[in-house]
């Protein structure tokens, strides 16, 4: 009986079965493509953590230890694979008689370096001229002092005077700002920046010039073998973390930690949860509306499965076996369905990354993949089983006319819309709350290993999603059982007589109707929201990369030099269609050091974007405005202003250094509005002045960057000629390279591959919403369109009573599922705020693809129509026939 069964469902339920099918294969794939993307996903960010650290560890010999012991003990511990010690002193001051002239700088760091060291911590140090061994001056030093390879210079060390040494090499020190940090310092204790003037000695050379120097300390330079870490952040992060903690714990206190690698997976652990999130966020959903889509699909064969049922209860089988013969159908669709999804996967996976298993290691793909088949069969057994279990219960007449719609509810409307209207204030609730100043959806405390989500912000698209579809639903059916004069209208003029026969069957069929649009409005929703998150991630990353490099290409002049604007005619290279001078000074507001920035009001927007979501007080243009029509005028970042209580038009006394005469200088400024970013400026405090004031006050027109427009072009190849042409006297760097190292480690996650996952199959949701279930409707009342015929109905009213229902049902899927989508895109935008930096102004719509999505969706509802339509055409005798 199973395999006669299985037969006949084969030739004769093949449309129903490959339809639920289909709808099993998405949900198996999406689960099984983003859960091997999400894994993959974690060990990329550990992996480029770990590549982004030079020296593991830094470790400070505390005083009176011997630095030979420590060195012993740490080269004992497991997986180090490098130690070696590096020793540190404090100069008074560095000079150079160099062109006729005598350079002298302020105090600075000496550091005496092993032979191996840059071949066993190659990403320390990086040559720009001369030798890359020997006397090497940091690059800013050598511009500093005007030296060269070859020249002679002076080390003034405290207690001991000078030193003459010979300079062999100018190199650059990439993480200068680990490589001089205050090891055991907390984090905001740190040094704001690191010291301005380095040169690094040999072994040999440095423990000679500093014999009697006080002060003098020594580190021990680690390099891990860290292959054996977890491939979690979080979970290497704890590993690491316990391991630098122990080793403290074994040298009793004579050594500190300075974790580097624990700083740089401690931010990776935290992109690794938003990750999580956005799985959560953009992924679930779409798991979740193809498992409807596989309901939809079997509720729409419901009429003709209590028939069959009938037949077999006649026939003398007992509920049992009834329900064994649906266990088979649920088997069919979700096994091959299941497989099917996960070649899907396999094969998306191959398309978009490479692979098939996204990058994943074996074991956690298989993983994925398993709990992803295991979800198809559940999700099949669900859509088929339980239906099947409620026909067997529904034995009364009233029952039934329940079950097919015929009565519609008799409950006051304020009853029947409670329940929508309260899902969505609760979702408005939570979305107040978990988008407030102060809220934040990773918890990271200070100082503590484990992190987490604050999981209850997911309520807010949760019910959202549930109150929006209750209220599409009732506001359709409200529609289709009150709205039959407008009905009537609509189907007119493709259905000519018939036009109330056709108005009275879509307001019989409501319920199912009303399943179909809300359906097709939730897959809409989904393919918007993600497509809108996903396109203002992108406009983000490349906004935060502009703002650090400030434009197309930037070149920045080291601390101190005396460059005029007048340099920007050198750099007017082929490609640069704009100059752009910002000068950047040090000024003090109370005892608190800031940065300030010049700029000439009128052309800085030629060379950099400014949005007016980097301002308050005003909008871009009227700030740029302030600044020019009152050069005193000073834009303030938002810190500042709360730390000083500062109000509109409040006079501020910077100190700033006066060139002519070496001093702080007090300039007055006026308070004209608040600047929250600035291209170049750091994230925290900084001020924006006129450019022409600042040179006016302070005898000085010293530019600190140029600002270079390329028109977005060639900026690779035009920032490579400028660093040849101006060789080691100026750093230059270009919008592409800062691309690929700006933000978190989230950015650097292939969000053009996850993107492509998630709409692809956004995209085959929205048309499978719209075409599968119509099509199986259409098909189950075959029977409906035959006696319609024999009564009289001519071919064309009954292709236009499909193609009313197609028309209907695309128009209000559509419309429903485009608002929800954007309010959904507003919520995820809003909650999502820490995956952006800085928060996006407003939201990127990408247009092609949302086009594309509305065109599949409606191709899909006419395709299901004009086969709706040509099985119509069968004579009505043979339908009656058959059926």
């Amino acid at each position: 009986m199973i395999s006669a069964w299985a037969s006949g469902l084969a030739r004769h339920r093949t449309g129903r079965l490959l339809a639920a099918m289909a709808g099993v294969a998405l949900a198996v794939a999406l689960v099984a493509a983003l859960g091997s993307f999400l894994t993959a996903s974690k060990a990329t960010m550990t992996k480029r953590a770990l590549r982004s650290v030079a020296v593991d560890w830094q470790i400070q010999v505390q005083p009176g230890t011997n630095a030979n012991t420590i060195l012993s003990l740490v080269r004992k511990t497991p997986h180090t694979r490098t130690a070696l010690p590096v020793g540190y002193a404090h100069t008074t001051g560095f000079t150079a008689h160099t062109q006729g002239s005598t350079q002298t700088t302020g105090p600075g760091m000496a550091l005496g370096l092993p032979d191996d060291y840059q071949n066993r911590f190659p990403g320390e140090i990086r040559a720009l001229a001369g030798s890359p061994t020997g006397v090497l001056l940091a690059q800013q030093t050598a511009s500093n002092l005007h030296a060269a390879p070859g020249d002679t210079i002076d080390v003034q060390l405290p207690g001991i005077g000078r030193h003459q040494v010979k300079v062999d090499g100018v190199v650059d020190l990439p993480q200068a700002d680990s490589l001089f940090q205050t090891v055991g310092a907390p984090s905001q204790s740190q040094p704001t920046a690191h010291p301005d003037n380095v040169i690094i000695l040999p072994a040999g050379l440095f423990a000679a010039l500093t014999h009697g120097v006080t002060g003098t300390t020594t580190q021990i330079h680690v390099a891990r073998d860290d292959t054996r870490l977890p491939s979690d952040p979080a979970a290497a992060f704890t590993t690491i973390t316990g391991a630098a903690h122990n080793l403290e714990a074994r040298s009793a206190g004579t050594a500190l930690v300075g974790d580097n690698v624990g700083a740089a997976l401690d931010s990776a652990r935290q992109d690794a949860l938003y990750a999580q999130v956005l799985f959560l966020f953009l992924g679930v959903p779409g798991a979740v509306l193809a498992a409807v889509l596989t309901v939809a699909v079997a509720a729409a064969g419901g009429e003709r499965r209590r028939q069959e049922q009938s037949l077999l209860r006649l026939r003398g089988l007992r509920p049992r076996q009834i329900i064994s013969l649906a266990g088979l159908e649920a088997a069919l669709i979700g096994f091959f369905g299941g497989f099917i999804g996960l070649g899907i996967a396999a094969l998306t996976g191959r398309l978009a990354f490479g692979t098939a298993s996204f990058g994943a290691g074996a074991v956690t793909w298989a993983v994925w993949y398993g709990i992803a088949f295991i979800l198809g069969v559940s999700v099949a057994a669900g859509a088929v089983l339980i239906p099947a279990l409620g026909d067997l219960r529904a034995v009364t007449v009233a029952d039934a006319r329940k079950e097919t719609g015929a009565r519609s509810p008799r409950n006051p409307w304020w009853m029947r819309f409670g329940v929508d209207f309260a899902l969505l204030v609760g979702s408005w609730l939570v979305f107040r709350a978990s988008s407030g100043n102060q809220y934040a959806l990773v918890l990271a405390p200070e100082g503590v290993p484990s992190i987490s989500v604050s999981y209850w912000a997911f309520f807010g698209p949760i019910l959202l999603w549930m109150g929006a579809a209750l209220l599409v639903w009732r506001l359709t059916l409200l529609a289709l059982a009150h709205g039959r004069p407008a009905l009537v209208r609509l189907a007119r003029p493709l259905t000519a007589t018939l036009a109330s026969a056709t108005a009275a069957t879509l307001a019989r069929r409501s319920r199912q109707l009303a399943r179909s649009v809300v359906l097709l409005a939730l897959a809409v929703s989904f393919a918007v929201s993600t497509a809108v998150f996903n396109s203002t991630f992108k406009q983000q990353a490349e906004v935060d990369a502009r703002l650090t490099n400030g434009a197309d290409v930037t070149v920045n002049e080291p601390p101190g030099a005396d460059t005029p604007p007048s340099t920007s005619n050198t750099l007017k290279v082929s490609g640069v269609r704009h100059v752009e001078p910002l000068q950047h000074r040090f000024a003090y507001v109370g005892s608190d050091l800031q940065d300030l920035y010049g700029v000439r009001p009128d052309t800085v927007a030629q060379a950099t974007s400014l949005q007016d979501a980097y301002f308050a007080g005003g909008t871009a243009r009227q700030l740029m405005q302030r600044l020019a029509q009152r050069p005193d005028n000073l834009l303030v970042s938002e810190e500042t202003v709360h730390d000083f209580q500062l109000s509109p038009g409040d006079s501020i006394n910077l100190r700033i250094q006066d060139t002519r005469t070496k001093t702080p200088r007090m300039v007055p400024f006026h308070y004209a509005g608040v600047v929250k970013e600035f291209p170049t400026a750091p994230k925290d405090s900084f001020f924006v002045a006129n450019a022409a004031y600042i040179t006016k006050t302070t005898g000085s027109d010293a530019v600190g960057a140029f600002l270079l427009d390329t028109g977005g072009t060639r900026q690779k190849q035009i920032a490579a000629h400028l660093s040849k042409q101006l060789g080691t006297s100026a750093t230059v760097t270009d919008l592409t390279q800062t691309r690929g190292t700006v933000g978190t480690s989230l950015t650097s996650v292939d969000l053009a591959g996850l993107t492509r996952i998630e709409l692809a199959f956004a995209v085959l949701l929205a048309a499978g919403s719209g075409g599968l279930v119509l099509a199986l409707g259409l098909a189950e009342r075959r029977r409906t369109f035959a006696i319609a015929t024999v009564l009289g109905a001519k071919k064309r009213q009954l292709r236009g009573m499909v193609i009313t229902e197609a028309l209907l049902l695309a128009a209000t899927g559509l419309a429903g599922g485009a608002l929800i989508g954007w309010i959904l895109s507003e919520m995820l935008v809003k909650v999502l705020t820490g995956v952006f930096d800085p928060p996006p102004a407003s939201l990127a719509v990408p247009g092609l693809y949302l086009t594309l999505t509305a065109v599949a969706a409606v191709g899909a509802i006419l395709a299901a129509a004009l086969n709706g339509i040509r099985g119509a055409r069968r004579p009505a005798v043979e339908e009656l026939r058959d059926l």
